[in-house]
């Protein structure tokens, strides 16, 4: 595939439109799945290398960033984490486009953000086509174990996801959201300054 060809390409991604595996090939020198698994097969007592390992991998790493072993990214250089990011162990990073997390954000393990789905219709799945929206999780998120947050969502500022929350819309600012399909249960307040738990185990 040729300049235009994949110039056309990429609009149709950026546009959310559905677009299959050959016609994106053109991008997989940008898939760091080697880099991945070096950096999972590295002993947490290696910081330093993980370290430089993560900066390789990613689109961009902010200071003070722990991720537990192992992870997974379709591509890895369309991730672009913040300061003071925690993983746990089991996060797939599924990043056709974009996954942007700002700073202060807690993963919980087994966690999945996948900014790509398919069609509904077999007859359009031919050749992996598929479809892809940019995921922005913004400061000091902590998402609970196993959710599961889908193409094109964004999740405000200081927001709770509890376990096992399927996030298939947007969630605002400082509330705690659970269930399938995610909805809000209630604002983060200064009473939950006083307590243990956000109602997210």
């Amino acid at each position: 595939m040729q300049g235009s060809d994949e110039r056309e390409v990429l609009r149709r991604i950026r546009a959310g439109l559905v677009y299959t595996e050959s016609e994106a090939a053109f991008q997989n020198p940008r898939r760091r799945t080697d880099l991945i698994f070096r950096y999972n097969q590295t002993p947490p007592g290696a910081a330093e290398e993980r370290r430089a390992l993560l900066e390789a991998i990613l689109g961009s790493v902010g200071a003070r960033t722990v991720l537990h072993s192992p992870f997974s990214a379709g591509f890895g250089s369309n991730v672009h984490i913040g300061d003071d990011f925690f993983g746990n162990v089991n996060l797939a990073l599924v990043d056709d486009v974009d996954i942007r997390i700002g700073d202060g954000v807690m993963i919980a393990p087994n966690v999945t953000l996948t900014t790509t789905g398919h069609p509904v219709h077999p007859a359009r799945r031919v050749d992996f086509a598929r479809f892809s929206e940019p995921i922005v999780i913004e400061d000091k998120v902590w998402i609970g174990s196993n959710a599961v947050v889908l193409p094109g969502v964004r999740i405000g500022y200081g927001s709770v996801i509890g376990a096992g929350s399927v996030v298939s819309r947007d969630v605002p600012p400082m509330v705690v959201a659970v269930g399938t399909p995610c909805r809000v249960l209630r604002p983060v307040t200064d009473d939950d300054l006083t307590t243990r738990t956000a109602v997210v185990d």
